[in-house]
């Protein structure tokens, strides 16, 4: 059986951490400077301030966004799945608050109503691939931001350990963690979307 843990709900909302600029700067600034910029690291900008971070998904873990996309795209072929995963995309989860969660889910209507600039649509599943570049209070971090953004499923991906912990719940306060043949659910935010870790995991023969 899975090991089950609760995550605290006395934390019920994500502290600012320090961060890479100093100065507060506008989202047009950031759009200008960072926003596109691609020298191996991720750029967000939270409350006014600009986040650096080396990207969770390097080259070595390329594999694992392949497995997951191919498996959707699968499950999605035979209608038991809609919309779309889709890798670093660009989303508000406050006015003030963007990020760029590895993987992430939108319906087709979310990705139609993303044509407008002003847009702000919360994805219900997320994915973050967990690296040894990560740190403890960053990861826990945005995950508090997507509860308080109503996230209804986030899958954190443990390549180190080959493991994956699922948080559920209404505020994301169940994390569930799986390994080997355990089977993951991205239920309630998309219930035809199950994977075991194993899958997750596997490379490709050639």
């Amino acid at each position: 059986m899975p090991a089950t843990t609760v995550l605290p709900d006395s934390a019920k909302t994500a502290t600012e951490s320090p961060v890479q600029a100093v100065k507060k700067i506008s989202w047009e600034v950031f759009q200008r400077r960072y926003l596109h910029r691609e020298n191996g690291f991720k750029y967000e900008w939270v409350r006014g301030r600009v986040e650096k971070s080396q990207r969770s998904m390097d080259r070595t873990q390329l594999y694992i966004l392949r497995n997951l996309l191919q498996h959707f795209m699968k499950l999605s072929q035979t209608g038991v799945v809609s919309g779309q995963l889709l890798a670093e995309a660009d989303l508000f989860f406050q006015p003030d608050l963007h990020r760029r969660p590895d993987v992430c889910w939108l319906t087709h209507a979310q990705i139609n109503a993303l044509a407008r600039p002003d847009a702000r649509e919360i994805p219900k599943f997320i994915i973050e691939i967990i690296s040894s570049n990560d740190q403890i209070n960053r990861v826990k971090k945005k995950l508090l931001e997507y509860r308080e953004a109503g996230v209804q499923v986030v899958w954190h991906i443990y390549p180190a350990y080959q493991q994956v912990e699922v948080f559920t719940g209404t505020r994301l306060e169940n994390a569930t963690l799986y390994e080997g043949e355990q089977v993951c659910s991205a239920a309630p935010a998309l219930p035809g979307f199950e994977m075991a870790v194993s899958a997750v995991f596997e490379l490709a023969e050639v």
